[in-house]
């Protein structure tokens, strides 16, 4: 498993679980690791997906850092880390991913979370950081194998989720992307859609993600 960058240490709050009455329980990384652990069918299934969240939670911590957003950067992070978990039931039994259903891995995740005891806080980090966000009337007139439904961020916290995951991508080999170059391949769905991403480029700045990239050993995909 690919080792963690280096915004990831400067972020991590040690003390993630919180004493009963301190509002939302965090997982631990350790919590956390183990949940990918358990549904993960393959190790190769487990590096591609738990590394893009690691990745993810050090896209967030950096835009943390130079926007000082007020959010809960505990939570932030445990959302970095298991937004992406429903992916690991769209493989088969061979190992394949079902590349046709991706878009349904939000709601899977939200379910598997759901299962392994989460608060509804928690859970809603796969199931609302999809896109730029999937509303009722996208799964309507595409027909999208989605419950009708808004799946869309609602709080800051899960708007920094959604907003870091647009700058890496799973793909063969994964890559980072430029604010630029996401907003040119979300185009497609529409101006709409290019409006929420820059609006959430306005809430949070852009990461510098040279030493990011570096890091990890993966390419940045530019404009």
């Amino acid at each position: 498993m690919t080792s963690p960058g280096p915004g990831l240490a400067s972020w991590e709050n040690p003390l993630q679980r919180r004493p009963a009455g301190g509002g939302v329980r965090i997982p631990a990384d350790s919590e956390i690791l183990a949940v990918h652990e358990r549904h993960a069918p393959t190790p190769e299934a487990l590096d591609l997906v738990y590394t893009h969240c690691l990745i993810v939670s050090d896209i967030a911590g950096l835009l943390h850092a130079s926007s000082a957003s007020e959010v809960d950067i505990g939570l932030v992070r445990a959302g970095c880390l298991l937004h992406d978990v429903g992916v690991y039931r769209l493989y088969d039994d061979a190992g394949r991913l079902d590349h046709a259903r991706y878009i349904r891995h939000g709601l899977l995740g939200h379910e598997l979370l759901r299962q392994e005891g989460f608060p509804e806080e928690i859970c809603r980090f796969a199931s609302r950081h999809t896109g730029v966000g999937i509303t009722r009337d996208d799964v309507i007139r595409h027909g999208l194998p989605l419950p009708p439904c808004d799946y869309v961020a609602e709080t800051r916290e899960e708007t920094l989720v959604m907003y870091a995951d647009k700058f890496h991508s799973k793909t063969t080999p994964p890559t980072f992307l430029t604010a630029g170059a996401y907003a040119a391949t979300v185009r497609r769905f529409g101006e709409g859609k290019v409006a929420a991403f820059h609006a959430m480029r306005a809430m949070f700045g852009e990461p510098d993600l040279a030493a990011l990239a570096s890091a990890y050993g993966q390419r940045i995909v530019g404009d």
